[in-house]
C-alpha cells in the first residue's frame, strides 16, 4: 500500500490562549486516521515554515506533550507569524508548492483570522494548477472575534474570543477594587482593550456587571464619541459616583497617535509610538475632573490573548472541536473550506460544528453591531449580554503544575531533513 499524504498545519496571527489546542485537535484526528493521513507536520513561524522548510515532526513527539498543547497558551509550540503572502510574491507562492511537493503534502491547515484564510485558500488553487493534490482547510481562531459575517450565520464566534472575554470581565471585577479603594487620590481608571478598530473585547466588560451597578462606561470604536464627550461623560459620573471605570478600545480615534502597521496591513497599536489610553488619561487631567485627584491608565498586554488560567473552559473544548472538524472536514469533504461553530437555536446554549467556503472567509471582517451599543454609547444591550455570556464558561481551568509553576507542553526540536534550495521570502530580501 502506498505512504499515505503528509500534513503540514501552521499558524498566523496573533495567539490565543486556547490556539495549541485547536492544533491538538487537528493533531489528533489525524493520527486518529493513519488510513487517511500520513505523517503530522507543524510549519515553524507558520507559512514561514514552508518558505524556509522548517518542518517540526510532529509525530515523532510525546503523546504526554501533545496532550499538554491543551492547556499551553500562545504560540510557542510551534510559533505563529504576520507573512503575508502576497499577489506580486510569486516566488513565495511557488516555494510553499516546491516545498509541498518534496514532502508529500496533501494536507494543509491553517489556524487563523481572515487573512490565514486567504493565504489559504490561494494556496490551494495554486496547487490545482501545479498539479499537486492538496486539501487546503481552515481553522479559525482570533481573540478580536471578527471573522465571518454580520448576521452570524456563517461565524456564530471564534475561538479565542470566549477565553479573551472572560479575562477582561476578571480583569473589571479586579480593577473595581482598585478604583474603590485608591478613588480619593485615583477616582478615575483608564483601561486599554485590545480589538483594533472592532468593539467585541471591550464589550466584554459589561459581563462583570451585567446589573450595572458599577460606575463602568465603554468606549467602542463603533459608537463615535471623541474626547471632548467622554471628558463630559466621564465627569458625569464623577458627579454621580465619585469615581469611574474606563474601558477604551485601542483603535479609538484620538488623533495621531504614530501607530504602525503590520504585515497584514493591520494597525499594530503595540508597536505605537504611543497608546490611546495615555492620550485620554492625560486629556482628562488636562480638562479637570469633577472630583479630588487625577486620572490614571493602565494597558493589559498580551496577557489578554495568552493567560490560560482565566481562559474559557467552553473556549477551550470549543477550540479543540474546531480543530478536530476541520480535519474531519478535510477527510471527508475536501478542499476548501473552515470549520465554523454555529449556534443552535432555543432555549440553552448548544452549538454544531460546520464548514463554509476559504472563499467567504478570506478577508472578511466583522465588526460590531450597532444593535448591540446602548443608547448612551458607553455600554452594551443585554442582547450582546446573552450573545457573550455563555461563552466564558462557569468553571475555571485546570492548568497541570510541576513545582508549583504551571507545566506547558515542551515539544522537541525534532525537524524534517531539508530536500530544497535554501530560500530567502520575498519580503525579507534587501532591496537595491
Amino acid at each position: 500500500m502506498s505512504a499515505k499524504p503528509n500534513v503540514f498545519i501552521a499558524q498566523s496571527g496573533g495567539p490565543s490562549a486556547v490556539i495549541n489546542n485547536s492544533l491538538r485537535g487537528v493533531i489528533d484526528f489525524c493520527h486518529e486516521h493513519p488510513e487517511t493521513f500520513g505523517r503530522v507536520y507543524g510549519g515553524w513561524h507558520g507559512i514561514e515554515g514552508a518558505l524556509k522548510e522548517e518542518l517540526l515532526d510532529l509525530s515523532a513527539q510525546d503523546p504526554k506533550e501533545i496532550a499538554l498543547l491543551e492547556t499551553t497558551p500562545a504560540a510557542g509550540a510551534i510559533g505563529t507569524c504576520r507573512y503575508k503572502l502576497k499577489e506580486k510574491q510569486r516566488e513565495d507562492f511557488e516555494r510553499v508548492i516546491e516545498v509541498f511537493k518534496a514532502h508529500r503534502i496533501g494536507f494543509f491547515f491553517y489556524i487563523g483570522g481572515n487573512d490565514s484564510m486567504d493565504t489559504a485558500n490561494k494556496i490551494s488553487k495554486l496547487a490545482a494548477e501545479r498539479g499537486l493534490d492538496l486539501v487546503a482547510t481552515g481553522v479559525p481562531k482570533t481573540i478580536d472575534n471578527d471573522v465571518g459575517d454580520a448576521e452570524f450565520k456563517l461565524v456564530d464566534h471564534t475561538p479565542g474570543y470566549g477565553s479573551t472575554a472572560r479575562y477582561w470581565a476578571c480583569n473589571i471585577l479586579a480593577a473595581n477594587e482598585e478604583n474603590a479603594g485608591s478613588s480619593p487620590a485615583d477616582p478615575v481608571l483608564v483601561l486599554q482593550a485590545m480589538g483594533r478598530k472592532i468593539g467585541f473585547i471591550p464589550a466584554a466588560a459589561r459581563l462583570a456587571d451585567p446589573r450595572r451597578e458599577l460606575p463602568l462606561q465603554i468606549y467602542m470604536t463603533e459608537a463615535g464619541l471623541n474626547l471632548e464627550q467622554m471628558a463630559d461623560l466621564v465627569n458625569d459620573e464623577l458627579k454621580r459616583s465619585g469615581r469611574c471605570i474606563v474601558v477604551v478600545s485601542e483603535g479609538l480615534d484620538v488623533g495621531d497617535i504614530g501607530a504602525q502597521k503590520d504585515a497584514f496591513g493591520h494597525t499594530h497599536f503595540g508597536a505605537s509610538d504611543q497608546t490611546v489610553q495615555q492620550v485620554v488619561v492625560s486629556y482628562l487631567n488636562r480638562k479637570g475632573l469633577a472630583a479630588t485627584g487625577k486620572a490614571r491608565g493602565q494597558v493589559p498586554g498580551t496577557d489578554q490573548r495568552h493567560s490560560i488560567v482565566l481562559a474559557s473552559t467552553v473556549d477551550l473544548k470549543e477550540a479543540y472541536e474546531s480543530g478536530r472538524k476541520a480535519a474531519e472536514i478535510a477527510m471527508r469533504d475536501g478542499n476548501g473550506y473552515m470549520a465554523t461553530i454555529l449556534r443552535e437555536p432555543g432555549p440553552g446554549y448548544k452549538v454544531r460544528y460546520d464548514k463554509v467556503p476559504l472563499e467567504l472567509m478570506a478577508n472578511s471582517e466583522r465588526f460590531f453591531p450597532k444593535g448591540w451599543i446602548a443608547p448612551n454609547k458607553i455600554d452594551v444591550t443585554d442582547e450582546f449580554l446573552a450573545y457573550a455570556r455563555p461563552l466564558i464558561g462557569d468553571e475555571w481551568v485546570r492548568v497541570p503544575l510541576e513545582n508549583g509553576l504551571p507545566r506547558f507542553a515542551r515539544l522537541k526540536p525534532l525537524f524534517v531533513e531539508k530536500k530544497c534550495p535554501a530560500f530567502v521570502p520575498e519580503a525579507y530580501r534587501k532591496k537595491g
